[in-house]
């Protein structure tokens, strides 16, 4: 005979107290939601292999996972909280994810739901279904930051211009030429069919389509997957031919007719120029909000954050912290295997005053006549008259 407790730990209990083991562990409580041991321990091991992909090896990835693991319980805390909250908001991320999801498949070549549940397992180590609603989870805590905080950050005019004073150098620059791409393969294929389509993708990118996202739609080359982006060039850097037509060609420009290469066709589209020479203020006024904004928005999620464990129920197991704990506030572990109902002794209760009863249910504050009691029992109250 086994039972499994729903509450605090997890646990299978057999006849015999030898044969009980702990199956799953609760570390934390979040408001209606449970952080477990398990997901603690998956989360490094994903943590671990995304740092070993990066190029650590062995003891750096050690020192690497022991450095930001402190902060898990936090981060995951973190995540429950913003989730919690968007539903609470009634943000629907369906559409985004759908979306998302579509744009994909079509980047992989995948039309085949099933075939791209196999790949997401393959490549991500975890059901197709953990993976959605870890990526679902994400927007939609991005969308609660978004609308929560980072909507209310404002930059003034006034700010902008007293840092581009201060920091003119800077923005003082080389010249230089910001490119994306789209190159599309002829090996193997009918060299009149894909001249065709390069010239469709030409036009759409000259009407104003959004060049990046047709990059990652049908591009053959390895920046798709960044949306055709190569960065910045200095002259020099680029085929003669090239680099005369896009650093004459100004932000906006897209070669046309598509670039001949010796295995396909190369369309690049002019992101950005950057003149010699110092830039005026207009022309860097992305780069000072971002360095404005920056130093701001991570502080004003934390405080965010703190004020929803404020207003949370929120309880950690000891032996764990939350490296994002607000101040002040109990998180003390309770153990409801330890809790005890009330007792009340025979003297106690016979000192208790009597409560008045409407439709069976005590008035707390209030007290009876013995005519009520006696009525409360079945007798009247003009037969207990009669009876003295």
């Amino acid at each position: 005979m086994r039972a499994v407790c729903a509450l605090a730990t997890l646990c299978v209990f057999a006849i015999s107290a030898a044969d009980v083991s702990v199956v799953e562990e609760i570390v934390a409580k979040v408001n209606g939601d449970i952080i477990t041991r398990s997901e603690l321990d998956q989360t490094r091991k994903t943590m671990a292999a995304e740092i070993a992909r990066s190029g650590a090896k062995g003891a750096q990835v050690a020192q690497q996972v022991q450095e930001r693991e402190k902060d898990l319980l936090r981060d995951r805390v973190d995540q429950l909280l913003l989730v919690q909250k968007g539903k609470e908001m009634s943000i629907n991320v369906d559409t985004q994810f759908s979306k998302y999801q579509a744009d994909l498949m079509k980047s992989l070549g995948i039309a085949d739901q099933d075939k791209f549940q196999q790949v997401v397992r393959e490549n991500t180590g975890q059901p197709y279904e953990d993976w959605r609603n870890e990526a679902r989870n994400m927007m939609l805590t991005q969308r609660v930051i978004g609308q929560e905080v980072q909507s209310k950050i404002n930059i003034s005019n006034t700010e902008k211009a007293k840092y581009y004073e201060e920091h003119k150098a800077e923005f003082v620059r080389e010249e230089r030429v910001f490119l994306r791409e789209i190159f599309l393969k002829t090996d193997g294929k009918n060299d009149a069919a894909v001249e065709k389509k390069v010239k469709d993708l030409v036009a759409r990118a000259k009407k104003g389509e959004k060049f990046g996202e047709m990059a990652r739609d049908n591009s053959d080359a390895e920046s798709s997957k960044n949306f055709g982006e190569l960065g910045g060039f200095k002259r020099g850097e680029l085929d003669k031919s090239i680099e005369d037509a896009v650093f004459a060609g100004g932000r906006g420009f897209v070669t046309d007719p598509a670039i001949r290469r010796p295995n396909g066709f190369l369309i690049l589209k002019v992101e950005e120029v950057h003149k010699a020479g110092q830039a005026t203020q207009e022309e860097v006024d992305n780069e000072i909000m971002e360095k404005l904004f920056g130093p701001r928005m991570n502080p004003a999620v934390r405080t965010y954050l703190t004020q929803l464990r404020q207003e949370a129920f929120l309880e950690i197991r000891e032996g764990y912290v939350d490296s994002g704990a607000a101040p002040g506030k109990d998180t003390k572990w309770t153990d409801p295997a330890q809790l005890r109902p009330e007792t009340v002794s025979k003297e106690e209760l016979a000192n208790q005053k009597r409560k008045k009863r409407f439709l069976g249910i005590p008035v707390p504050g209030t007290s009876t006549s013995v005519a009520e009691e006696e009525s409360a029992k079945g007798t009247s109250s003009s037969k207990t008259v009669k009876e003295k």
